[in-house]
């Protein structure tokens, strides 16, 4: 026994066996799997290694971080909780160390937990979203075998099962062990029943709501025009979940009087459904009769979206698998409105040839292929859920919800849209995903490319991202400017807000493409990005440029001297910026072996 702990602290593996013991264990007997599981298992294999997730092919580890990543938050607010039910004296501050939090505290605490639960199950759902319903390996390959369609179907629904409730597991298991401790809740078993129930029905609505919300779009619109609106959808999702995350605060904040009033939006907002389900189980019939009215509400619209996902899904099978089969008709990607635009552009911004070349290539591969519109979509959702959280602010007059617009916000928002905007096109950019082409850039401009090629190669993407940015920033200011106050509408105030965009849309392009020095889409891979690593690095600098941005504008508008010497930083800057990547681009050109083929390699024939 001593030896087996001693084995399981030290993590050593089994003894070496020689090979006449090796021979005497017999053969390796391989489990026998039915085809249902082999299919299973497949589908499975597709949700942790698709190209959206990592075109490296190193989606697995990828996703599993993500996976384990998902189950810290509720766990260490679960720590960090406590000192506030244990509080001594002088901690936490205004409260008095006699006894646990006030009863809508605790009620608060209870909500962050439904409320992270449904988002996360939300966000997992939505990013999987394709990955849902068969593609053309699925119906060409799979098609071709001996295997019935019904049981492909029972599979693919299978590992969705799966899928779902492995996450819904991984994200809330880690929190009812912790929070016994933390609260010391006076019965136990309803307090963990509670919470497992709550959370466990919060993400499966949420999983529930966004299947249904695509089979059945999918199954009334048809595979054609559910393309068309598919990436909204997914924006918009996104935006929605991540804002309710980000407006805990301020919902917490006036959840008491919410759910005390009764109010409307009490009543039809999911996440108090499944308060209502944890309150209801946790306190018995001592509940209040708002909370028995909540959970009565939760289970049924999870039952009521669960049946229409289930309904609509077959439906939604059999017309993607149609659409695929019949193929999708072609049509011309040209735009009669973009060619007074693309001719002004080729007169100024984008005038030598390997510049515009370039430019229309970084277009054209851009709104063709959906991976890398899904990044565009879910940084997107991401910056526009962070400027909904800056700009709106909400209060409780009476019975009523207020919902007011915050000037500060406003100012703050004019940088939010450019990060986020730049930040998800740089992602795009530098993935590494379809190098197959690569090869045509080096047989057209040598390799490595001539010093004025790769300047220019640079350049396009930057002058594209630079024009994307700015024309969606001076989009989100003119709609601002119509809920905006009185003093942010002023000529001075109005000129320096525009400096600062541009400026912002200039030198954040700089920033983030300093260290890009490769083709947007060509990308060699050669490094390895680490998620956490890059994470960290959007969240640190982001407060840095929003106090940057905010603060620019009121030095701007106290003269117009400050409004010079502004222009006159912001031109200097970039200028710098631009000369450091001269050298770096020209000198990180990769030049080949003397015994490696490029035309075959680089067309993905061999690996």
């Amino acid at each position: 026994m001593a030896e087996a702990f001693q084995k399981l602290l030290t993590f050593s593996g089994p003894d070496a066996l020689s090979f006449n013991e090796q021979a005497a264990l017999g053969p390796v007997r391989v489990p026998e799997r039915s085809q249902l599981s082999h299919l299973v298992r497949l589908f499975l294999e597709r949700f942790f290694n698709h190209e959206t997730a990592s075109p490296d092919g190193d989606a697995k580890g990828r996703l599993i971080l993500i996976a384990l990543a998902a189950g810290l938050p509720p766990f260490m607010v679960a720590i960090y909780l406590w000192p506030v039910y244990h509080p001594f004296m002088g901690w936490p501050p205004g409260q008095h160390p006699a006894g646990p939090p006030p009863y809508w505290a605790q009620v608060n605490h209870h909500f962050f937990f439904v409320v992270y639960s449904f988002v996360a199950m939300g966000l997992i759902t939505v990013f999987e979203w394709d990955l849902f319903f068969p593609d053309l390996l699925d119906v060409f390959v799979l098609g071709s075998l001996p295997i019935a369609r019904s049981r492909v179907f029972l599979a693919r629904l299978g590992a969705i099962a799966i899928f779902i409730a492995g996450f819904l597991f991984d994200t809330n298991f880690l929190a009812p062990v912790a929070l016994p401790m933390a609260t010391d809740p006076p019965n136990l078993l309803r307090f963990v029943a509670g919470n497992v129930v709550a959370v466990a029905a919060g993400g499966l609505f949420a999983a529930a709501l966004v299947v249904a919300l695509q089979a059945g779009l999918l199954s009334i619109l048809g595979e054609r025009l559910f393309r068309r609106i598919s990436l909204v959808l997914q924006g918009l999702s996104v935006t929605a979940l991540v804002v309710m995350m980000l407006l805990f605060p301020v919902l917490s904040g006036v959840t008491p009087g919410l759910l005390q009033s009764g109010n409307l939006f009490a009543r039809w907002f999911p996440p108090f459904w499944f308060l209502g389900m944890y309150q209801r189980i946790l306190e018995g019939p001592a509940a209040l009769p708002i909370f028995v009215e909540l959970a009565r509400t939760g289970t049924i619209a999870t039952l009521a979206a669960g049946a229409v996902a289930l309904a609509a899904y077959p439906l939604a099978y059999a017309r993607r698998v149609r659409a695929l089969v019949e193929g999708a008709a072609s049509r011309s990607m040209r735009n009669p409105m973009a060619a007074p635009l693309n001719g002004l552009l080729h007169v100024t911004a984008v005038r030598p040839p390997v510049r515009r070349a370039i430019f229309h290539f970084i277009g054209q591969t851009l709104f063709r292929i959906p991976r890398y519109r899904i990044y565009l979509v879910l940084y997107g959702g991401v910056g526009l859920s962070v400027l909904t959280a800056a700009v709106l602010r909400f209060s409780m007059t009476g019975q009523h919800l207020q919902v007011s617009v915050d000037p500060d916000g406003i100012r703050v928002a004019l940088g939010i849209v450019p990060f986020w905007v730049i930040a998800g096109m740089r992602a795009a950019f530098a993935s590494s995903g379809n190098r197959q082409g690569s090869w045509a850039l080096r047989i057209v401009h040598g390799q490595p490319p001539s010093f004025d090629a790769a300047i220019e190669q640079l350049t396009a993407a930057k002058v594209w991202v630079t024009i994307c940015a700015a024309a969606v920033t001076l989009a989100a200011f003119g709609l601002l400017r119509l809920v905006a106050p009185p003093e942010l509408l002023a000529l001075r105030t109005t000129a320096a807000q525009l400096l600062v965009v541009m400026g912002l849309c200039l030198l954040l392009t700089d920033a983030f493409f300093l260290h890009v020095t490769s083709v947007p889409f060509t990308g060699a891979g050669r490094e390895q990005s680490n998620l956490a690593f890059t994470v960290l690095k959007y969240y640190t600098s982001f407060p840095f440029v929003m106090a940057a941005c905010m603060g620019s504008q009121f030095l701007i508008e106290r003269s117009g001297r400050n409004f010079g010497i502004a222009f006159a930083l912001i031109v200097v800057l970039h200028l710098w910026l631009r000369k450091r990547d001269a050298v770096r681009l020209h000198c990180d050109q990769i030049e080949l072996e003397d015994d490696e083929e490029e035309f075959p390699l680089r067309l993905g024939l061999r690996y």
